[in-house]
């Protein structure tokens, strides 16, 4: 095991707790198949609702040094990998930087924060980890519910932190599709759409930063009613898809659900214009921005 048993410090940044309760919740149930027994053989083992078993290997649960005892004496494991269970489980329970901020996308934040790759559509802004400032405020703003002015302040301090990821020592791969309506869509005003272009015209030029365009020309397309990102990590954490819309957010974990959308992300990254061609667009509209 490459992991420390006593740091489950890796190569990728900052730890998430919610990654860290990911990653345990595969491996307890790694162990549960792999002593063939169902959820709710280890639930009346441990004296305990299946519901709890569930929650554990899903991530939705935190697990605490006895939850990690007694699985690890009914799955006979000892030594180091023992150990590093348990460190999962403290670093999963550890208080995350964006609890204080009362986020309702507070698990999307907690995913994002350790993702070694992200792909993210979206037809109608742009990115949050591109966004600047002044455009980041007109959306809260504009948002419903309406947001009170300290809400506001606090939600463009929690977007600031959350770009920090970019600028790490070993950042995430960010590969962003922006509709073409995006740019065409005024936010805030002239300027306010001229100092965001150049932010992502800016943010482009980073080897681990991706930004394409997909133009009206691409016309019907299998998302055209969809806006979402799929997030993935280091092994063994697999995948997962956020989508985002009116009714609410929605999480797609299934390995076929993350393909299909990885699929359609291709299909839109091949649609849309080329990197270069989309900077040069972008460059072209913040000059009609900045001269209108």
């Amino acid at each position: 095991m490459a992991e420390s048993a006593t740091g489950v410090a890796g190569a990728h940044g900052p730890h998430s707790p919610t990654v860290r309760r990911r990653e345990l919740g595969t491996r307890l149930r790694a162990l549960r198949t792999g002593a063939d027994l169902t959820v709710e053989q280890v639930a009346e083992q441990l004296l305990c609702s299946p519901s709890k078993i569930s929650r554990l290997e899903t991530g939705q649960r935190g697990a605490g040094p006895r939850d990690i005892r007694d699985l690890c004496d009914l799955y006979g494991v000892q030594g180091s990998e023992r150990e590093y269970l348990g460190a999962l489980a403290r670093e999963g329970g550890r208080r995350a930087w964006w609890q204080p901020y009362d986020l309702p996308y507070a698990t999307y934040v907690g995913l994002e924060a350790e993702a070694v790759s992200i792909k993210d559509f979206e037809p109608g802004v742009f990115p949050g980890l591109l966004q600047a400032p002044g455009y980041a405020r007109i959306l809260h703003e504009r948002a419903m519910p309406r947001l009170s002015a300290d809400v506001i302040d606090q939600r463009i301090e929690e977007r600031r932190t959350r770009q920090e990821i970019l600028f790490r020592d070993e950042p995430p791969q960010l590969t962003a599709i922006i509709d073409e309506s995006v740019l065409h869509r005024v936010v805030g005003g002239a300027e306010v759409m001229r100092e965001q272009l150049e932010r992502v015209i800016q943010a482009s030029r980073r080897p681990h930063i991706t930004v394409q365009v997909l133009p009206f020309s691409a016309g019907a397309h299998p998302a055209l009613d969809s806006t979402f990102v799929v997030l993935e990590f280091a092994p063994p954490v697999a995948g997962v898809v956020y989508a985002e819309g009116l009714v609410g957010n929605i999480y797609r974990e299934r390995p076929e659900d993350v393909q299909r959308y990885k699929d359609i992300f291709e299909y839109l990254s091949d649609t849309s214009l080329s990197p270069r061609d989309s900077a040069e667009l972008m460059t072209k509209m913040s000059a009609l921005y900045e001269s209108g």
